[in-house]
């Protein structure tokens, strides 16, 4: 598997810069899926199951943006290439 491109912010030059574009990753996924979720909340059946793919829609963004974050930080320790 190749890490440069399952993560590729990872690989910019400075760890500042791929931190900041993971973390803003994370904030506005989060609030794309919690303006998803309160526009389907309040339908019954449907914002039922939304709201559980949803949770694995975060989860999943979730998991990818710590991947990142652990990945720039191993290159810029110099533990990867």
């Amino acid at each position: 598997m190749d890490l440069k491109k399952l993560f590729p912010y990872s690989y910019q030059k400075s760890l500042l810069v791929s931190l900041i574009i993971y973390i803003v990753t994370a904030i506005v996924a989060s609030l794309l899926i919690g303006f998803a979720g309160l526009l389907t909340g309040w339908i019954p059946a449907v914002g039922t199951l939304v709201g559980w793919a949803l949770r694995i829609v975060g989860i999943i963004v979730d998991i990818y943006v710590v991947g990142g974050i652990v990945v720039s930080i191993l290159l810029a320790l110099k533990v990867i290439k």
